[in-house]
């Protein structure tokens, strides 16, 4: 049986309870998915075990399900994935495109320009390689190519990454795999071809393109939907008590989601979230998402 030609994710980190922004990215990446005919894989983003929290992943897995979102394939964790990215680590070590660094962010911050994302790390160690290789982060050698792309939502975007990033941290000092390394690893290893997610990970997608270059994995597909902003203007995120979703009334819910997604109000009357999914596949439209300037202007 061939794969089929559109296989998407939903990647929530089990940090707390799923809020109404993180639904809103998975009500585009499954609406998309589905209006393709394609499959939707749920991967947990543990790898980074300090910020796991109990039970978080069963709440979030709960609120899916609550949600009428079905499940694809086999549930996949970052924490049971660490040998693929020892491999991916080694492979760029070989290739002489990563490199020790035992530089502290004290360190980092006092001698570097401050970018987009934190400060643009100069690359000491790249010049002068610290004499202890075991208690060290690894980064990458970055070259001076532009990394450009093609977002299926804002349109043509370029990012200088030498410039603009530095040479970025692929493993960390407490040897857990940095983000932008582990998600390379398996967007490629799920066969990922299109990645639905929010804007705040746009500018991490130079980043991700450029290691799946080194690594010889292919580009998935990139949209990035519109974050969801608290009263202060600031991202929502999981400790957020004042925007939690009522998995006992889902419509409601996904009604709101959706109309943050720029879509077309239904016509017809729902009455559940099996109504709300039967109509919302058909009709979904990509091409009237709204833009995010935020992430695109700051």
């Amino acid at each position: 049986m061939s794969k089929p030609s559109y296989r998407g994710r939903f990647a929530p980190s089990p940090t707390g309870p799923l809020h109404f922004g993180s639904l809103v990215a998975a009500v585009a990446s499954y609406a998309d998915a589905r209006h393709q005919h394609g499959e939707w894989l749920v991967r947990i983003e543990d790898v980074d075990q300090t910020r796991t929290r109990s039970g978080a992943e069963d709440r979030i897995l709960q609120a899916i399900e609550a949600f009428g979102m079905s499940i694809d394939g086999t549930l996949v964790r970052q924490s049971e994935r660490t040998a693929l990215y020892d491999q991916a680590l080694d492979t760029l070590r070989s290739n002489s495109l990563a490199y020790p660094c035992d530089c502290s962010r004290k360190t980092i911050a006092a001698i570097a320009h401050v970018g987009r994302e934190g400060p643009i790390y100069p690359g000491t160690c790249r010049l002068r390689p610290p004499t202890n290789a075991i208690d060290v982060a690894w980064r990458v050698a970055l070259d001076e190519s532009t990394v450009q792309f093609t977002d299926r939502i804002i349109g043509d975007l370029q990012q200088h990454l030498a410039s603009d990033v530095g040479d970025f941290v692929v493993r960390r000092i407490d040897r857990f795999t940095a983000y932008q390394l582990a998600v390379v690893v398996d967007d490629f290893e799920q066969g990922i071809t299109d990645v639905v997610r929010g804007a705040d990970l746009l500018w991490s997608t130079p980043r991700q393109i450029w290691l799946q270059r080194q690594l010889g994995y292919p580009t998935p597909n990139y949209a990035h939907v519109p974050l969801v902003y608290a009263a202060n203007g600031q991202k929502l995120s999981k400790s957020d008590a004042a925007h939690p979703v009522d998995e006992d009334n889902p419509l409601p819910t996904l009604l709101a989601a959706w109309q943050h997604l720029g879509q077309t109000r239904p016509t017809a009357r729902l009455r559940n979230g099996n109504d709300f999914w039967t109509w919302a596949i058909e009709n979904w439209r990509l091409t009237s998402v709204p833009v995010d300037r935020k992430h695109i202007d700051d």
